[in-house]
């Protein structure tokens, strides 16, 4: 009888072995460790992600029912007081340098001409609970984080991710994030800075966000409308208030466009561009696209449990992120690599059922497989 690995065997094999073994080494996430290898600690958490586990003890379980396979994998059975340290301690940079890797190396299929890239920027916010979690309290009563994260809706995945405390404001955050100098960047109004405005219009970003209310417009120009799209009220280009303070002067002195559409509950929303050239419908459409990553972050805390934590420390907390969101790139690659099931969701559920059984990931609900993608021809940073 033929042999065939375990799903999550064929899962791993889209993880760039050398990559990690190179940040292990770099951050010394290895030194002095006896019982728990950092790849080890990797392969748990990320069977506890892919399994659907919610507690330190479920994947303990889980891990100890299937024992003989997990050497297959390069794995181990583990206690959850080890676990628990190794989450607390080891270093949450080795996890999210390989996330970068990944996403890197995922995408050089994809990259596109400069100026034809559309990324979303927002952030969701993850409750906490429990007395450790001092580093996110931001009332008496609640603590709490946030995970900010840069979203390619074209190829479906995050291309970056950071987790900070929930009273670090979202700008803050965006203030560290990689700009793609020509891209378009579309955001809400967490991002409402000027000076950051004028940082994305220096480096050639097209821009589109929402104004405030309050917001007033020095109009100079009205443009027509355009014809069949009764959801455009208007069309103008002005240039923003000259101070954002009585003693500040504004940055971003760049004309901009102002779109007032009405969304299906008949809100009005003034739609503001710096990009004098595009259609109205264009910038429009470009903003309604941020339901995406609103879609991303609901799969991704219903889908792989990222509404519980395994730990409440900071480095707990980012570590079990950065893992969550490899598991949500390794689903995406290996559905690319089978055309048996289209749906993401569909694949996530029959990946979660099959997790450690023998079988081939395109032969999934048993149909032919077709192309298959060889991950070893992935090209890893």
């Amino acid at each position: 009888m033929r042999h065939h690995n375990s799903v999550f065997h064929d899962l791993l094999k889209w993880v760039p072995w050398d990559r990690f073994e190179q940040l292990t080494a770099a951050h010394q996430a290895d030194r002095r460790v006896r019982r728990l290898p950092t790849k080890s600690q990797f392969i748990a958490l990320l069977y506890g992600q892919l399994s659907g586990a919610s507690s330190l003890r479920e994947i303990v379980a889980g891990l100890e029912s299937h024992a003989a396979r997990l050497y297959h994998v390069g794995g181990r059975t583990v206690s959850r007081s080890t676990l628990a340290d190794a989450n607390a301690g080891r270093p949450s940079e080795v996890f999210s340098a390989l996330f970068a890797a990944m996403v890197a190396g995922a995408g050089r299929g994809l990259r596109r001409a400069v100026g034809e890239a559309t990324y979303l920027i927002d952030s969701t916010s993850i409750r906490l609970t429990g007395v450790a979690a001092e580093w996110a309290r931001f009332s008496a009563n609640a603590c709490g984080a946030k995970a900010h994260v840069i979203y390619d809706p074209d190829a479906d995945r995050p291309i970056y991710a950071a987790v900070t405390p929930a009273k670090v404001n979202d700008i803050t955050a965006a203030q560290a994030m990689p700009i793609e100098a020509g891209a378009t960047y579309v955001f809400d109004l967490g991002y409402y800075d000027y000076a950051w405005w004028a940082g994305l219009d220096a480096a050639g970003c097209r821009i589109v966000t929402r104004f405030k209310s309050n917001t007033p417009l020095t109009v100079t120009a009205e443009r027509p409308l355009p014809e069949g799209a009764a959801n455009i009220l208007s069309d103008r280009v002005g240039l923003l208030p000259r101070r954002q303070a009585t003693n500040r002067k504004n940055p971003f002195s760049a004309p901009v466009r102002e779109v007032c559409i009405t969304i299906e509950t008949g809100k009005v929303l003034r739609l503001l561009s710096n990009d004098l050239d595009a259609s109205a419908q264009e910038i429009a459409d470009l903003y309604k696209r941020r339901w995406a990553i609103e879609l991303f972050f609901r799969w991704v805390k219903q889908t792989l449990k990222i509404r519980r934590f395994l730990g409440t420390s900071e480095n707990a907390v980012r570590i079990q992120v950065a893992v969550a969101l490899i598991a949500f790139l390794l689903l995406r690659l290996a559905q690319a690599a089978q055309q048996t099931v289209q749906s993401p969701l569909a694949f996530a559920r029959l990946v979660r059922a099959n997790l450690m059984h023998r079988r081939r990931l395109d032969r999934l609900i048993g149909a032919e497989p077709r192309q298959r993608i060889d991950p070893n021809q992935m090209s890893w940073l």
